[in-house]
């Protein structure tokens, strides 16, 4: 029989997304899904289940994931294996309770745990008893869900943490894969680089403001998301900050191939792949220190870590000078090196032919 990795859904080229897509290819697994959007690069040349769940309603959107989850995964029963990414998955267990269940998490819905309040606060008055509503309605389905799985892998000693804290469940730190081959370095123009999605977590608005008091040093910001319109009016059309919005893969490693240096600044992040991937071209990250930043930048040596306020990134962008730069291209690199793509592999693959978590040793 073969094994199956579902996914919540495939809309941009987010890292679960990715994620999901190198360990289909690699482990030649099925891949399932809630939806995708048209002609998405993730899912090509794979056998799929779609779902056919979405929805544009927000909140909506969301309980009708949930619901297919539950309902429409009665395919699973083909399946020997079933690993399971997202949030609404996992609901799916419920439909292969004779296999094996593995779930690789990404973090525990923030929404439902450590980022609640923000969630809430982030909505208009009126539709926050509907999140609390949702909420409600998904976390003990969640959390009976994760009872019934036989493997608890975590992206992150981070993430691990929280499933413990929030949990109660012991899981299994297995970093994501970082293509190293895709990232290269490819000289140094005269600019530095932010890569976290334009939302209020990952904290673009300080990197803004802080280039607008370096008018000197160039900034490109490459990615979009929900604070694209807010982030472009802070930056009032300023010379030195340029927005590329979403772009392809070859164009983004165009980008961190030639930047100075990156940045990336996101709040009590999951684990960061960007910073991964800037590393692996040779270029080093001034990053938050916090989240999972703190297990893959080296401070000094292929980055600066900082307690993020605006001060505080232009004091790191002064130090962070080309040169300076340039002295952790090989620290950085070989950093790189630890997240490649087929150590993932490996490790998932032991996973895979072995899944009691007493047994396991993925040192």
């Amino acid at each position: 029989m073969k094994n199956i990795i579902l996914h919540d859904y495939f809309e941009s080229l987010e890292g679960g997304g990715r994620l999901c897509n190198v360990l289909a290819h690699g482990l030649n697994m099925d891949l399932g899904y809630g939806f995708a959007s048209k002609d998405h690069p993730f899912i090509e040349k794979l056998t799929q289940h779609s779902l056919n769940s979405y929805s544009s309603i927000p909140l909506w959107k969301q309980i009708k994931l949930a619901r297919a989850f539950n309902k429409q995964t009665k395919f699973l029963e083909n399946y020997e294996t079933v690993i399971y990414s997202g949030f609404y998955t996992p609901l799916a267990v419920n439909n292969h309770l004779n296999g094996k269940n593995i779930l690789y998490c990404h973090t525990p819905p923030r929404f439902i745990y450590d980022q609640k309040k923000f969630y809430l606060a982030s909505l208009p008055a009126p539709l926050r008893p509907l999140l609390q509503m949702f909420s409600n309605y998904l976390q003990p389905r969640y959390e009976d869900s994760i009872n019934n799985m036989d493997v608890i892998i975590a992206n992150s000693v981070n993430v691990s943490n929280r499933i413990q804290h929030y949990l109660g469940k012991q899981s299994i730190v297995i970093y994501p894969p970082c293509d190293t081959k895709r990232f290269q370095w490819l000289g140094q123009a005269d600019y530095y680089l932010s890569m976290g999605r334009l939302d209020p977590l990952k904290r673009v608005d300080l990197i803004v403001q802080a280039f607008l008091k370096m008018p000197a040093k160039k900034l490109i910001i490459t990615s979009g998301g929900e604070e694209l319109t807010k982030l472009q009016k802070l930056a009032n059309q300023a010379n030195n900050i340029h927005f590329t919005g979403w772009i392809n893969d070859q164009k983004l490693a165009e980008l961190v191939g030639k930047s100075i240096a990156t940045l990336y600044l996101a709040k009590d992040e999951d684990f960061g792949m960007s910073p991964v991937e800037s590393m692996a071209a040779g270029k080093p990250v001034i990053g938050a220190a916090e989240g999972g930043l703190l297990e893959t930048i080296i401070p000094n040596k292929t980055g600066f870590l900082l307690e993020p306020s605006v001060s505080a990134i232009c004091q790191a962008v002064a130090n962070m000078t080309p040169k300076a730069a340039l002295n952790m291209r090989n620290n950085c690199e070989k950093q790189a090196q630890c997240f490649r793509t087929e150590i993932f592999l490996e490790k998932m693959q032991l996973i895979l032919k072995n899944y009691n978590i007493s047994s396991m040793n993925l040192s």
